[in-house]
């Protein structure tokens, strides 16, 4: 994983958990959403890393932006699933194709690593991620281009 500083993609380390528990705070803030803050998102970011159960991608200078992919085994196929747990890319590097390098990369590691089938969640008004992902060949349709719309719902436990 290479390319031009401003778009490296590489894959993060423990030691890595400070700037990734920034990013991921610097995420839900912008979005209003709760946060226990960057130093315990940090510590769990960096217990998650150590116990492999999460995968990030670190792209940009910054960095500037990440993935957070996780795998799961499969029930359909003796392969890998991988869910898009989070991308994020600072507001001023975005329209500059960091997004689409860490997508592109995230899919390529996911792929090496065994993985037939990637999932992610959106929100309807998050237009410009739609059309990454759409881009990318992503759908929300089941099955075939004029299958039923996929819901993705989430409930607090």
């Amino acid at each position: 994983m290479s390319g031009p500083p401003d778009l490296a993609v590489r894959r993060a380390e423990v030691a890595d958990a400070e700037s990734i528990g920034q990013l991921l705070h610097d995420f839900n803030s912008e979005f209003d959403d709760p946060t226990p803050g960057p130093s315990a998102l940090a510590e769990r970011v960096r217990q998650l890393l150590a116990e492999g159960e999460i995968t990030v991608l670190l792209g940009g200078v910054g960095p500037d932006g990440l993935v957070v992919l996780r795998f799961r085994p499969a029930i359909w196929t003796e392969a890998l699933e991988c869910y898009v747990a989070e991308l994020y890319v600072v507001p001023d590097r975005r329209g500059h194709g960091l997004g689409r390098a860490l997508m592109e990369a995230a899919i390529e590691f996911a792929h090496r690593e065994g993985a037939d089938h990637m999932d992610l969640g959106t929100s309807e008004e998050d237009v410009a991620a739609r059309g990454l992902y759409e881009s990318l060949g992503f759908s929300n349709r089941e099955g075939k281009p004029d299958g039923p719309i996929n819901y993705f719902y989430e409930r607090a436990l």
